[in-house]
């Protein structure tokens, strides 16, 4: 009895001590759950804290990119059309505007400088933030395909301006050589032009005295020879007669000789047709020259005594 009086007594406390012990492991399963998934809520929010950061550094450099993108593409639009307005304005290459030629491929030339740092510094970007952005290297890569063919045309219209200054510098020698022998030859015409007008107004230059007979003997112009006894001596010219006393005259432009006297001798020879004298109240007033030629043909010396 007793000995079943004690079993019955363990019994219960046996139970006790293991419904304690299972609820004390079942205590540490929870807490140790409660921390695992605590630990894996930590996780999944740093996870999540990193996602977000990484999301908004990738919108960032997309922004950042996409912005950049159409800065380069401006220029390049900006480079490609000033490059078809330099080519198509001068179609045969005659470049007037030389130094705003130049000045517009300076300023594409540093355009695409800088749109070439600039597109580096987007693939280093890239590269060092590890996103992978296949869309952007592409879009990269074409960018940098567009300015290596900028480059080549810039580099083949600063080549075609330089071929074009080499002409420019031949032609200018060559104007330079023929400006010289224009000039020459202007000078050599001017000469000869000199030459012909000089001869031209020495064959139409005439000399003319007139006057009475002692005014032309008194300057050394007539004297009288022959005869007998001072009757029927002649009139004549002087063999060493003074040039200085007649008038010089161009026989194009003179055809009056004025008179203005009652009797007229006229002592050189010139044809009678050539001539005529012209009367007005008894006096001589002028003698016209009909024709010049005829009239000057024996002698280009006149000498007119006049009463």
């Amino acid at each position: 009895m007793e000995d079943r009086k004690m079993k019955s007594e363990k019994n219960p406390l046996i139970r006790n001590l293991v419904i304690a012990i299972l609820f004390v492991t079942l205590s540490l399963t929870i807490v140790l759950v409660y921390r695992q998934k605590e630990n894996q809520i930590g996780q999944l929010n740093m996870q999540k804290d990193g996602l977000y950061s990484m999301i908004e550094k990738r919108d960032s450099l997309v922004n950042e990119m996409a912005k950049a993108f159409d800065e380069i593409e401006n220029n390049l639009t900006f480079v490609r059309n000033k490059r078809s307005q330099l080519t198509v304005a001068n179609p045969e290459g005659r470049f007037d505007r030389k130094q705003a030629v130049i000045d517009d491929i300076k300023l594409m030339n540093t355009m695409l400088e800088e749109s070439s740092k600039k597109i580096a510094e987007l693939d280093k970007k890239l590269k060092d933030s590890g996103i992978q952005l296949a869309s952007f290297k592409n879009k990269i890569a074409q960018l940098n395909k567009n300015i290596e063919e900028q480059n080549e045309n810039i580099a083949a219209l600063t080549k075609m301006v330089e071929e074009r200054d080499r002409q420019v510098a031949q032609l200018n020698n060559r104007v330079g050589n023929l400006e010289t022998e224009v000039s020459s030859k202007n000078d050599s015409i001017k000469q000869k032009t000199q030459i012909i007008k000089k001869h031209e107004d020495e064959k139409n230059t005439a000399y003319l005295a007139y006057g009475t007979f002692k005014e032309l003997k008194e300057n050394g112009v007539l004297t009288k020879d022959g005869g007998f006894l001072g009757l029927g001596r002649n009139k004549t010219l002087k063999n060493d007669f003074d040039n200085s006393y007649f008038t010089t005259l161009d026989i194009r432009e003179v055809k009056e000789i004025p008179l203005f006297s009652k009797k007229v001798n006229i002592i050189t020879e010139h044809p009678d047709s050539s001539y005529h004298f012209v009367q007005e109240n008894g006096l001589y007033t002028y003698l016209e020259i009909e024709n010049p030629q005829e009239f000057w043909r024996y002698s280009r010396y006149a000498v007119i005594e006049v009463k």
